[in-house]
């Protein structure tokens, strides 16, 4: 991600407005926010987007390849104010966390 982009999502959080703006302007440009983690063990997958309500539809697939059958798929809606408020809790912007982390400790959050 763009060094521009980092500092841009950081500084608009301190914003309602600037950040419902950043969020816009960014998923309009990239549609999504993939991501994937897996250790060998255990492995997630969130998908973030905007749904028709200016609102984000966070989907978490989680699994173990310890013999659990099926992963587990959680899809929540939140609202961007609320998604600030929750980056902002966290306090994510301030441990020099990237955007796409940001997201994925969200996803783990709220799904």
């Amino acid at each position: 991600m763009a060094k521009e982009t980092e500092s841009e999502w950081k500084e608009s959080l301190k914003s309602k407005e600037a950040f419902r703006d950043f969020i816009r302007e960014y998923f309009s440009n990239h549609k999504e926010m993939k991501g994937h983690y897996d250790d060998s063990y255990y492995f997630e997958d969130y998908d973030i987007h905007l749904d028709s309500r200016d609102g984000l539809v966070v989907t978490l697939t989680t699994g173990s390849y310890s013999g659990q059958g099926v992963p587990i798929k959680d899809t929540e809606h939140i609202s961007i104010e609320d998604f600030r408020q929750l980056l902002l809790n966290k306090r994510f912007a301030s441990k020099g966390v990237s955007l796409a982390n940001a997201f994925h400790m969200a996803a783990d959050l709220i799904a």
